[in-house]
């Protein structure tokens, strides 16, 4: 029987390894040793921990297999249709034109993972976790996006090593391109394109953030709103409706803004509502907002082009004005992971920005001389997260030339 090795580390008078260090190591060789694992599964008390870490480990391995039962659930629209009633194999495989023997596979997956569930007369029905997705389109819609995500994650070390700019991602989203690329996709026809397709999906995703905000932050104390890097105007159709006294400007590329002013006239809005082309890297922003907001920006921009944007938006705002940033964040060092994994890989796929922590974007706002900076509790801080800051100040305390 192989027994586990216990040979002394070195020591830490030494110099060599730290205490604490020394303890993990002997943890990491406990916990990967045959004998523990033997052990664990032979003893009524620990065997149960031992299978739930064996679960979470099959989980992991089996996860690419549980996304394409998902994305296959969405192309095939099932569980927009057993929404509408339950129904059975057969007529599934008539509404899909899949042979059943196949679909069949498809069906007791979706409900192994809670997708669907089957219900009485061998009919399927929506289960807990296919219920959000059959109901919102925007759920839908970025499923249906993430099969250009899994393209590049096919060979995920070939990505890392090319920093996701080879990828089909970073050629989806207008905002990952460089000047070089922007400047030659502008005199390409297909430009108005790839900027639609990416407003609409912005816009499908965008009333899960949208909610929380209006949700957390009150908007009654504000006269005017501007939203830099607004997309087709989402976020300020809905606060139009939720604060009737607002005055509303979005900030955008030209090909957006074109998009947010027909969207702005679909609903009557142009009297209170204006969008205004430009880039917000290059040009300065409209002034007169007492509240600007930069809602799911920061994370698609690496740090030198978040730092510029912060900079236009405090030169922007009045003293006395409100910065509202929202978006997913990385959890802090001790707290429990949210969606870090995920948008740590989807953010290098785009080619441009990361994952930053509360703290991270609130020293960024402060570097732009933004002070009272705090966050705003909401309830579902996986989708996003809320700062605000204020402008206290004419010129930031950390401007050249200024006394700190």
């Amino acid at each position: 029987m192989k027994t586990l090795d216990l040979a002394p580390l070195p020591s830490e008078s030494s110099g060599e390894t730290p205490w604490r260090d020394r303890i993990e190591a002997l943890v990491d060789r406990w916990m990967t040793s045959d004998a523990l694992y033997r052990w664990s599964v032979s003893n009524p008390v620990t065997r149960w921990v031992t299978r739930v870490r064996a679960r979470k480990v099959f989980d992991l391995m089996a996860g690419f297999v549980y996304s394409q039962v998902l994305l296959s659930c969405v192309r095939l629209r099932i569980l927009e249709t057993v929404a509408e009633r339950p129904r059975t194999l057969e007529e599934l495989a008539q509404a899909t034109q899949l042979p059943a023997a196949g679909l069949q596979r498809l069906l007791q997956s979706a409900s192994a993972l809670q997708l669907l569930e089957l219900r009485s007369r061998g009919r399927y029905g929506l289960g807990p976790l296919g219920a959000p997705v059959a109901g919102h389109a925007g759920i839908r819609a970025m499923i249906e996006h993430h099969a250009v995500l899994y393209q590049d994650m096919q060979d995920p070390v070939a990505m890392l090593q090319a920093q996701g700019q080879a990828g089909e991602m970073a050629q989806y989203w207008p905002y990952a391109l460089d000047d070089a690329d922007k400047a030659k996709a502008a005199a390409d026809a297909l430009q108005v394109e790839k900027y639609a397709r990416y407003s609409n999906l912005m816009s499908a995703s965008q009333p899960f953030v949208v909610d929380e905000i209006l949700a957390s932050y009150r908007f009654d104390g504000h006269q005017q709103v501007l939203d830099v890097g607004g997309g087709q105007g989402t976020f300020l159709s809905r606060l139009a409706r939720h604060a009737p006294q607002l005055s509303l400007t979005l900030f955008d590329l030209p090909e957006v803004a074109t998009l947010a002013r027909a969207n702005f006239a679909r609903q009557g809005l142009l009297g209170r509502s204006n969008a205004v082309a430009g880039s917000f890297l290059q040009d300065p922003l409209p002034e007169g907002a007492d509240l600007v907001t930069l809602i799911r920006v920061a994370h698609d921009h690496p740090d030198a082009d978040v730092r510029t944007v912060l900079a236009a938006i405090y030169e922007a705002l009045p003293v006395g004005g409100t910065l509202l940033l929202a978006e997913p964040m990385a959890q802090e060092a001790g707290e429990t992971p949210l969606g870090d994994a995920y948008f740590h890989f989807y953010l290098l796929a785009m080619g441009a920005g990361r994952l930053r922590t509360a703290s991270e974007l609130m020293s960024m706002m402060s570097q732009a001389g933004f002070t009272h900076i705090e966050p705003v509790p909401n309830a579902m801080p996986l989708q996003t997260q809320i700062l605000v800051g204020r402008k206290s100040r004419a010129i930031p305390a950390s401007a050249p030339g200024t006394s700190h």
